[in-house]
């Protein structure tokens, strides 16, 4: 399984949830990415072409789930799964879409005391856009720590 963690905007890849996923799939690529949304994308992309048989499951939080949610509106059929963690979904760049229908399986965790992306409107705006979604909303913030540490990864990453 192709693997890759895209961690928030002011994040790297020595945080805590991509040194926490590195443990457990040691496997994964935590690549760090820094510029515009329009200069991560262009990195993103260089590194999910790979050969066109191979499929990725893409692990994104905040900003990080923003770019995987815009990389599978392009790119469906490269993809997995997504799971996304409290992604920035309120973005222009991903809210001017109009009749998105990403057929992706999608999970995503989202913090019921999320102050930086409103739980409500990132719900309304998965709903409207995945296809395939499990949404579960968390007694956690925007950061879901505690969240993260108790996923099931092994049984999520099926």
């Amino acid at each position: 399984m192709n693997l890759l963690y895209i961690y928030g905007l002011e994040g790297n890849s020595q945080g805590m949830k991509a040194t926490y996923l590195r443990e457990r799939f040691p496997h994964i690529r935590t690549p760090d990415f820094t510029g515009s949304l329009e200069q991560r994308m262009e990195k993103l992309l260089t590194i999910l072409q790979s050969p066109p048989a191979d499929k990725w499951t893409l692990i994104g939080s905040s900003f990080g789930g923003l770019m995987a949610a815009l990389y599978a509106i392009s790119h469906p059929q490269r993809l997995e799964k997504l799971i996304l963690l409290a992604p920035a979904l309120i973005w222009p760049d991903f809210v001017l879409q109009t009749d998105l229908r990403i057929p992706i399986p999608t999970v995503i965790y989202h913090g019921r005391h999320d102050d930086i992306v409103p739980i409500e409107y990132a719900r309304s705006l998965a709903e409207r856009s995945f296809t395939q979604l499990v949404f579960h909303d968390v007694n956690d913030d925007h950061f879901l720590h505690p969240t993260v540490r108790a996923i099931d990864w092994q049984q999520l990453l099926v």
